[in-house]
């Protein structure tokens, strides 16, 4: 449900080619746009229309749909049956994340949210030499996501600039950190096996939106571990030659484990020396959907989000956001 960019170049080419899945509808309500995406992507039946779509067989739904759009989409799934796999966030905000939750438990259905980081092999990686205890017990994290958000401005035909829409929709949702940091959030938790007790968020403004477009956030875990997430959006935002900063830092009290996008630098460094192990992607959609497949086929959502997961997530996103709103200065 809902035929976009993420659906574009994450969703749809993993669900094609994970064996244990069929792709056999698309919904999207503005016209022509999910036939178009059938043409594309192996020919399933294409709707405008939701009675079409619930109509035609199927066991489950990926909702790949605006924001706003989740709760009437999720709700629908659960009245229909239907498992769900729901990018993040989740929702606009608690209340309806929890009535979500709550129709799809009363359907007895699957619930999941696509934070497709776990899956990657190099957070599944990092996840196993944390329980190895290659550097010791983990006492601080230090996750980036700096980046430009493929840039502010866009240059028309004519050749002026205007803001990117992309750019203007992810402040207005939210800003960096509940669009991208939710994901950090996820991570830290997951790796750790520890809830987060405290959280503190501060930004900085370089446009002038009501969420800061540079944020901070620091959570302080149950068992006593600290993570420092840093994510932006206006990194370079304007430079002809954009640059971003993509990486993860674990330090223990018997060594480090270091991730770095640029290069794909994947290492645990320790007492007995340096082990390096093989880099990726930050994302594996592909990864994500054949868990999903096996959690459709076991009903255990083993390491799969669950919707609660993804709740616990945008909670802290957003609250961190506010506070970053409360205490931003101003000099008028």
């Amino acid at each position: 449900m809902g035929c976009g960019s993420v659906a574009d170049y994450g969703h749809l080419p993993a669900i094609l080619n994970i064996p244990e899945l069929e792709l056999v509808a698309l919904f999207d309500p503005v016209p022509d746009r999910a036939a178009t995406f059938a043409s594309r992507f192996g020919n399933p039946s294409a709707h405008e229309s939701l009675q079409s779509f619930f109509e035609t067989p199927m066991d489950a739904v990926a909702i790949t749909s605006p924001a706003p759009t989740h709760r009437d989409n999720v709700l629908a799934c659960a009245l229909h049956g239907l498992d769900v796999l729901c990018e993040k966030p989740i929702a606009m905000d608690d209340n309806e994340a929890e009535e979500m939750i709550a129709a799809m438990e009363k359907a007895d259905k699957l619930f999941a949210i696509g934070f497709c980081y776990r899956f990657s092999p190099v957070a599944l990686q990092i996840h196993r030499w944390i329980r190895e205890g290659v550097i010791g017990q983990v006492r601080s994290l230090r996750l980036l996501y700096v980046w430009n958000l493929h840039g502010r401005y866009v240059k028309l035909a004519n050749g002026t600039w205007e803001e990117s829409p992309v750019w203007r929709g992810r402040m207005v949702e939210g800003g960096p950190m509940v669009d991208c940091g939710v994901h950090q959030i996820d991570l830290a938790r997951w790796w750790l096996g520890s809830e987060v007790a405290t959280h503190h968020g501060f930004g900085a403004w370089v446009a002038d939106y009501e969420a800061p477009d540079h944020q901070y956030l620091h959570l302080t875990h149950e068992n006593g571990i600290h993570t420092m997430a840093e994510v932006s959006f206006s990194y370079n935002h304007t430079s002809k030659e954009p640059r971003d900063e993509f990486s993860y830092h674990l330090i223990g009290d018997g060594g480090v484990i270091r991730y770095d996008r640029s290069g794909w630098i994947l290492e645990a460094r320790n007492g007995q020396g340096t082990t390096l192990a093989q880099g990726a992607s930050e994302k594996n959609f592909a990864g994500m959907y054949s868990h999903f497949a096996q959690c459709l086929m076991t009903r255990q959502m083993g390491h799969m989000p669950t919707a609660r997961d993804g709740l616990i997530a945008t909670q802290i996103a957003r609250s961190a956001t506010e506070q970053a709103i409360s205490l931003r200065l101003r000099k008028d």
